[in-house]
């Protein structure tokens, strides 16, 4: 059996000792950003089945998708959308067994973040 006496060391890595890594928050900000696309699906739909119902209905969801609350969902969701997109293709690259070295995943990580912006913008560019 393992001695009972730890001393005065930590049982677990603590906040103030561990140093989060760029593909750990690149992997947490999938997850994030895959629950935000869901709530801005969720936005769209209630704008079309608005649309289907009546002409005062829509014109509340339109309102709201016209302000610029709904402007700043509908670009921070295009946002994610690019982000989740090409965080998905990473994982596509590691599941081929592919950059899994230290210098090539933190690579691919600066490329999805750098990339999500680059093509958000552009996507804006080309929309408006």
């Amino acid at each position: 059996m393992a001695n009972g006496d730890r001393g005065n060391r930590p049982l677990s890595p603590h906040l103030t000792i561990y140093r989060p890594q760029l593909t750990s928050i690149t992997s947490i900000l999938i997850r994030i950003t895959g629950n935000a696309i869901i709530l801005s699906v969720m936005l769209i739909v209630w704008w079309l089945f608005a649309a289907a119902t009546s002409l005062q209905y829509f014109e509340v969801a339109d309102a709201v998708i016209n302000s610029w609350f709904g402007k700043l969902v509908l670009i921070s969701s295009l946002w994610a959308v690019w982000y989740h997109l090409l965080g998905g293709v990473r994982h596509l690259i590691w599941d081929r067994a592919i950059g899994l070295d230290l210098k090539t995943a933190e690579y691919l990580g600066w490329s999805v973040i750098i990339g999500s912006f680059v093509f958000t913008i552009l996507t804006i560019a080309v929309l408006w």
